[in-house]
C-alpha cells in the first residue's frame, strides 16, 4: 500500500474516502469500461477535479498533503499541468505555518520561461531556480510515466532534489512499481481498493 498509515488514522481520511466516492467515482462493470489518458482500458475510473473543486474536500486534501510535506520535508510542491495546478494551489493556499510555494511544469514549453522567476521554459510560478527539495504532485497516478518524466526534468534543469512523488490516489496500476524501479519515493492519499471495495 501508498497510503501510509499515519493519514489512514487522521480523523479526516475517512470522509475524504466518502467524498471521493460519491463525487469522483465510477465503477463501469467490466475491464474495458472506459479508456485512460495513459492509453489502457479498466473498469474504474476516477475524476478528482471535482474533489479538488470541492470545498470540505479540498481542505482535507491540502491538509493532508501538507501534514506528509511537513514530515518530509518540502520547499516546494507542484507538478504537471492540468491535474496538480489545483492540487498545487490547495496545497499551498491550506499551509499556514511553513515558507512553502507551489509552481506549475508544462507539458510543453511555451519557450519563455520564467521572466521574473528565472526558472527555465515551461517550469512556472515561484522560482525555483535556487534549489530546494520539492514534492511532485499527482492527481491520481496510473503508471507514473508522467510524473517520471517530471521529476527528471526538474532535476535536470533546476538545482532542487525531488524528495517524493504524492497522489491523491494511486489506482493500483503499475505506478508504485515505476517508481520504486525509478528510485522515486511514491505515496498516496488513497488507494483504488479504498474506493471500489
Amino acid at each position: 500500500m501508498t497510503v501510509p498509515q499515519g493519514l489512514r488514522n487522521d480523523p479526516s481520511w475517512e470522509r475524504l474516502v466518502e467524498l471521493v466516492k460519491e463525487l469522483a467515482f465510477i465503477d463501469g462493470g467490466s475491464d474495458d469500461a472506459f479508456q485512460l489518458a495513459s492509453g489502457r482500458k479498466s473498469r474504474w475510473f476516477f475524476d478528482m477535479k471535482p474533489i479538488m473543486m470541492h470545498p470540505e474536500a479540498g481542505r482535507i486534501i491540502g491538509n493532508l498533503m501538507n501534514l506528509r510535506a511537513d514530515e518530509i520535508g518540502a520547499d516546494f510542491v507542484g507538478g504537471l499541468e492540468l491535474g496538480a495546478i489545483p492540487l498545487t494551489a490547495l496545497v499551498v493556499a491550506t499551509d499556514f505555518t511553513s515558507p512553502r510555494r507551489g509552481f506549475m511544469v508544462r507539458k510543453e514549453a511555451k519557450g519563455r520561461g520564467g521572466r521574473k522567476t528565472n526558472n527555465p521554459p515551461g517550469i512556472e510560478g515561484t522560482s525555483i531556480t535556487e534549489g530546494g527539495n520539492v514534492i511532485v504532485l499527482e492527481d491520481v497516478t496510473t503508471t507514473g510515466g508522467s510524473a517520471i518524466k517530471a521529476v527528471h526534468r526538474i532535476e535536470k534543469e533546476t538545482a532542487c532534489k525531488v524528495v517524493a512523488v504524492i497522489s491523491i490516489l494511486d489506482r493500483q496500476e503499475g505506478g508504485a512499481e515505476a517508481f520504486a524501479e525509478a528510485g522515486i519515493p511514491f505515496e498516496s492519499l488513497l488507494v483504488r481498493s479504498d474506493i471500489s471495495g
